[in-house]
């Protein structure tokens, strides 16, 4: 089993943070959740610390690695154990289609779109429509994209924020420094109702207090909005689909890729 840097005991804390709340935070009650991926647990746990939600919904295709991390990952022992928690082994695409119910806020914790990987189907704009779909009047969809440096932006981060502005009617891009990463990390929300999009700092310290049970390592109202605030990838015109999905070979081509394009414009 690779290591995965997602779940390192060092700093695993600001990438799930950062993808669970601020869309956690930004719905004005989210009671019903489903998150896809992210085996090990730790977004499951950082939705359960939301004390309005009473369903959480996680999906992941491989068994395996979550009876691993069930087992070896005190951290994530008490989510495993919550009675609010359904556990579903089975591919996350094939679950939301058949899902009878609606979520208020959908996360999307995959693995990058690597050629011949699981994810990349999962980053395309079909696959948007259709969680909408799934989403309550209201709902929310954030996924995390990749690295967001300058020299990965433009691989996930920029064509997905792209792609989401095509199916909701506000959706906006953020990052943030992950050690275990070597690089920013990047993450983008789509939000259904437009009015959600924008918190100020002393609202989102509000909701904090008032909602997640414990407190949060590296999150507050500064460095949510200092996120959301960070310079915006540069215009994109792409527009990810089935038919031209974000696919690399691995995390280093997406820098070749990169590379070669800016060379090309310079």
């Amino acid at each position: 089993m690779a290591p995965d840097p997602k779940s390192s005991e060092l700093d695993e804390f600001i990438y799930h943070e950062c993808l669970v709340h601020p869309a956690m935070l930004a719905h004005p009650n989210p009671k019903r959740a489903t998150r896809c991926g992210g085996g090990e647990g730790s977004t499951a746990r950082e939705v359960l610390r939301h004390k309005s939600v009473e369903k959480c919904v996680m999906v992941d295709i491989d068994g395996d690695v979550v009876d691993f991390c069930k087992e070896h990952l005190l951290a994530n022992k008490e989510a495993f154990k919550d009675p609010r928690l359904d556990l579903i082994i089975d591919d996350c695409k094939i679950q939301l289609e058949q899902a009878k119910e609606k979520f208020d806020v959908i996360i999307m914790d995959l693995d990058d779109p690597l050629e011949g990987g699981p994810c990349y189907w999962l980053y395309c704009k079909e696959f948007y429509e259709m969680c909408k779909e799934k989403l309550n009047p209201g709902g929310i969809l954030v996924t995390q994209a990749s690295g967001a440096g300058v020299k990965m932006y433009k691989a996930v981060l920029s064509p997905v924020l792209n792609t989401l502005k095509q199916v909701f009617p506000a959706a906006r891009a953020y990052k943030e420094a992950v050690y275990s990463f070597a690089d920013e990390w990047g993450f983008v929300i789509g939000h259904s109702d437009p009015s959600t999009a924008s918190i100020t700092p002393e609202e989102v310290d509000r909701r904090i207090a008032e909602r997640i049970t414990g407190s949060l390592q590296f999150l507050d109202g500064e460095s949510y909005t200092g996120a959301l605030d960070a310079r915006a990838p540069k215009a994109e015109t792409r527009i990810l689909s089935k038919d031209n999905p974000a696919v690399f070979l691995s995390h280093m081509e997406g820098v070749s890729q990169y590379t070669k394009e800016l060379k090309l414009t310079t």
